[in-house]
């Protein structure tokens, strides 16, 4: 799970190629874990409510972690989701439909797809051996060439 977050964040701004199932759901996991624990800081740290109405566990207050943690995730997630719609061969652009009521649920559908299987338009399958996550930026000089 570790590395599957820690790739995700050392690709922070790489919109180009694909993430596999398993790396985008280890990373939305680990995201999650971390918000969690920033909430609970915050509410140890300082202060809130807790209200528990109707069996659900709500929080009062919206803290100074949790919103470092919103910041400091969000190129990131949105980079990474625009890959795995790569990875289905889709444009990163389908992410636009989570604005509309049902369009969450359309991209949650296709995050739970498996990939299309070798390389597609943008790029190898990220399940293959050896395959790079993602081509290299554009201009990189890339050593030996």
């Amino acid at each position: 799970m570790i590395n599957s977050y820690l790739k995700a964040m050392r690709q922070y701004a790489t919109f180009t190629g694909r993430t596999s199932r398993k790396d985008f759901w280890f990373y939305v996991l680990a995201v999650l874990l971390l918000s969690l624990v920033a909430q609970v800081l915050d509410l140890v740290l300082f202060g809130g409510e807790v209200a528990s109405g109707d069996g659900m566990v709500e929080f009062e207050s919206y803290g100074i972690l949790i919103g470092i943690v919103h910041l400091v995730h969000f190129v990131p997630g949105l980079a990474v989701s625009v890959r795995r719609l790569h990875d289905t061969d889709r444009t990163g652009w389908w992410l636009l439909l989570e604005f509309t009521g049902i369009g969450a649920l359309v991209i949650l559908i296709f995050n739970v797809l498996a990939g299309t299987r070798g390389p597609n338009r943008f790029g190898p399958d990220p399940l293959a051996y050896g395959a790079p996550a993602a081509p290299p930026p554009t201009g990189t000089i890339l050593p030996g060439r």
